[in-house]
């Protein structure tokens, strides 16, 4: 489904940054927009900054579910910082994603900025209507360790490299010869 991002561009509270940016909404179902100006006033604008599919997949159901359940249920955009040469404007958008999984992915990377969305009630109806049509419950299975043996001695195990008498891993007192007092 084609997604539309609408960003707010405000003055900076910062010395640093003349620009405070954020994703305020998204459409979905928008035509293609390029940067498009939704509304101008005191010196804060709204854009209509692209439109980009969200795709779903039928083995990501669970962490649609998640962001399902958040409050709001959110989807997720994700910007990248732009070029100086790809226009005025200091981020692209590169993903509209209703995965919280894959959201906190770009989060860890921490590249990107990653803003979380309420979704418009269309959007969760069919984002919902999608995870209970192929949502599959796995059944958790517990991973069981091997069996170690903590009574083997292991003395003079090492690197095979370095001879038996010399080891690093043998212990001190195999060492000595038998029979002597210290």
């Amino acid at each position: 489904m084609p997604v539309g991002v609408v960003i707010r561009r405000s003055p900076s509270v910062s010395k640093w940054v003349k620009w405070a940016w954020k994703v305020i909404d998204v459409l979905p179902g928008a035509p293609a927009a390029d940067w498009r100006v939704l509304r101008e006033e005191n010196g804060i604008t709204e854009y209509h900054a692209a439109t980009l599919p969200l795709t779903l997949h039928r083995r990501e159901t669970e962490a649609y579910k998640v962001a399902l359940a958040m409050e709001p249920p959110s989807v997720y955009v994700v910007l990248r910082p732009g070029e100086p040469d790809e226009g005025p404007h200091e981020y692209s958008v590169f993903l509209v994603t209703a995965s919280a999984f894959e959201a906190q992915d770009y989060l860890d990377s921490g590249e990107e900025i990653v803003e979380q969305v309420p979704a418009p009630p269309g959007l969760v109806a069919w984002i919902r209507d999608f995870v209970d049509t192929h949502h599959v419950e796995e059944e958790f299975k517990k991973r069981r360790r091997d069996r170690i043996d903590t009574d083997l001695l292991e003395d003079g195990k090492g690197d095979a490299r370095v001879r038996q008498t010399a080891d690093v891993f043998r212990a001190p007192g195999a060492l000595k010869p038998k029979g002597t007092l210290h």
